[in-house]
């Protein structure tokens, strides 16, 4: 399993997000593609699954930009992966083999562990605490 580098944008860009939750202007699409180095053409269609996805609320305009629709502390990485990926592991149906159906069991039980483990960490644990990447406009 390899993760995406979708996946990993989106986590950077919503950590962004949660150092500007409290910042007087919403930043945009160009200033959150600079301070996270991501492609501007690939973080709008990022934005706009995040944003379907009922994590980041977006306002248009002159005054428009992103924010976080949650906290930095409710919004988990298994959040992020469902918006981004769909199936955080996915796995095929059993077969007609003789261990297909014990083979699938064991990769529900990883798939439901590996979920377990992604709704432990949340966007506040991406963000650095000491300050040395936040950014402010």
């Amino acid at each position: 399993m390899k993760l995406s580098l979708k996946v990993e944008y989106a986590c950077q860009v919503l950590a962004q997000l949660g150092y500007t939750r409290d910042a007087p202007e919403l930043p945009h699409i160009e200033d959150l593609a600079r301070a996270e180095a991501v492609p501007s053409n690939y973080l709008v269609q990022i934005l706009n699954e995040l944003r379907t996805a009922g994590l980041i609320n977006s306002k248009r305009g002159k005054q428009g930009g992103y924010a976080l629709a949650r906290s930095p502390q409710e919004v988990t990485l298994y959040d992020i992966m469902r918006a981004v990926e769909g199936e955080v592991l996915s796995h095929s149906q059993p077969g007609e083999g003789a261990s297909s159906r014990k083979t699938s069991a064991v990769w529900s039980e990883i798939s439901a562990r590996f979920e377990d483990l992604l709704k432990g960490f949340t966007v506040e644990d991406l963000m650095s605490s000491t300050g040395e990447h936040m950014w402010y406009i």
